[in-house]
């Protein structure tokens, strides 16, 4: 007879709170990371609640590059595996940060709620001019998340020679409008992504032409996008971990095929965890500290043959960025195929985790990118 789960059991999932998601070991700031994910857990929907709590932990969190990427991509998937949304939230204000200290900008003197505005879409352009006031901003900006909710934003605009540089703007000027979007989307509701107008606003400009894109940064930046992508994953899995146990717990073992899947998940996470731990450290070191993204933020041409041991930082975020995303795919498509419909219709939590990771990751441009590899590869931009 199978004894009872002694009350109080740790392992029991209604006695967990949020759990960190770790890249290394030993943790890095375990204490700090669970005080942060306790206040994220209640907070959860409202989103300036947790635009407060991302200001919060840009001004504690170390920026990538400087010793602690690990630790500032286990704060991204931690709070993705408490919310998808709520990484969604995080990640592009940490980002900004990143990139206006990158900049030459004093990270102790920015005040407010940032984002990172990058996106291009058809029928939709921002021109920087100069004017007697310095550069002006004008036209249109697709993909905004949360714009009316943000004070300032790092934007990218076409130059007066046509390239692209990067700007920092007042989101609360008079010239700034933000359309509200038909977010017909059930995943993400809570970060509606629109189009904002620009009509004559006043802007600072962050380097020089194509700086944005070339900068190291901007790969590093790509990465810990994928680490919320694999933070979510890692929260699908504990769902699926979780639900095996409580039907364990009401009698019901699980068979060798829920066994196979959860054993499945199970490599794929362990092994991209560690991948990613791997690639912190390889930034850390200064062995990711070429940019190499293409000037237009496009497919990379006349790419310069490399020995066969070295790797630009954009090659390497191409590699983690696809990884993860495989690996998320690949886990969604297990929990969901093992768990079945009952979940999905009637578990908000993991319906809303499930239709936010499936959005989310679909920023990443898959067989795109993967030709963008095969390029570099092709050019000598390999290990193997």
């Amino acid at each position: 007879m199978k004894e009872p789960k002694p009350q109080g059991d740790p392992a029991a999932p209604e006695h967990r709170g949020p759990r960190p998601v770790r890249f290394i070991e030993p943790p890095g700031r375990d204490a700090a990371l669970e005080s942060l994910l306790a206040a994220v857990a209640p907070a959860v929907g409202d989103v300036p609640a947790l635009l407060t709590l991302a200001r919060e932990a840009g001004r504690a969190w170390p920026q990538p590059g400087h010793g602690g990427t690990a630790e500032l991509w286990e704060l991204l998937a931690s709070v993705t595996a408490v919310d998808v949304a709520t990484g969604r939230i995080f990640e592009p204000h940490l980002d900004a940060l990143a990139i206006l200290a990158q900049s030459g900008r004093d990270p102790g003197s920015i005040e407010g709620a940032w984002g990172v505005f990058a996106a291009e879409g058809p029928g939709a352009k921002l021109e920087a001019k100069a004017g007697d006031g310095g550069i002006l901003l004008s036209g249109s900006k697709p993909w905004c998340s949360l714009a009316p909710l943000l004070d300032h934003a790092v934007i990218t605009a076409y130059t007066e020679t046509g390239g692209r540089a990067a700007f920092v703007v007042d989101l609360h000027h008079p010239g700034v409008t933000c359309e509200e979007p038909a977010w017909i989307a059930r995943g993400l509701q809570e970060i509606p992504s629109g189009t904002v107008h620009f009509n004559q606003v006043p802007a600072g400009q962050l380097g020089g032409e194509d700086w944005y894109f070339n900068r190291p940064g901007f790969a590093w930046g790509g990465m810990g996008v994928a680490a919320c992508w694999l933070g979510g994953a890692v929260a699908v899995a504990r769902d699926y971990a979780d639900a095996l146990r409580g039907a364990a717990d009401r009698g019901r073992e699980p068979d060798q095929i829920a066994l196979a899947g959860l054993g499945e998940t199970d490599r794929i996470l362990t092994s991209t965890l560690q991948y990613l731990a791997r690639t912190a450290a390889l930034i850390d070191d200064g062995g990711l500290a070429g940019g190499d993204q293409p000037a237009s933020g496009g497919d990379r041409h006349g790419v310069a043959d490399r020995p066969d041991t070295d790797r630009s930082a954009w090659s390497e975020a191409l590699r983690v960025r696809g990884t993860v995303a495989a690996a998320v795919e690949r886990v969604l498509s297990l929990v969901s195929r093992n768990r079945g419909p009952g979940p999905l219709a009637f578990d908000e939590p993991y319906a809303k985790r499930m239709a936010d990771l499936a959005l989310y990751v679909r920023q990443h441009h898959a067989q795109r990118d993967d030709a963008q590899l095969g390029a570099l590869s092709l050019k000598g931009e390999r290990l193997w």
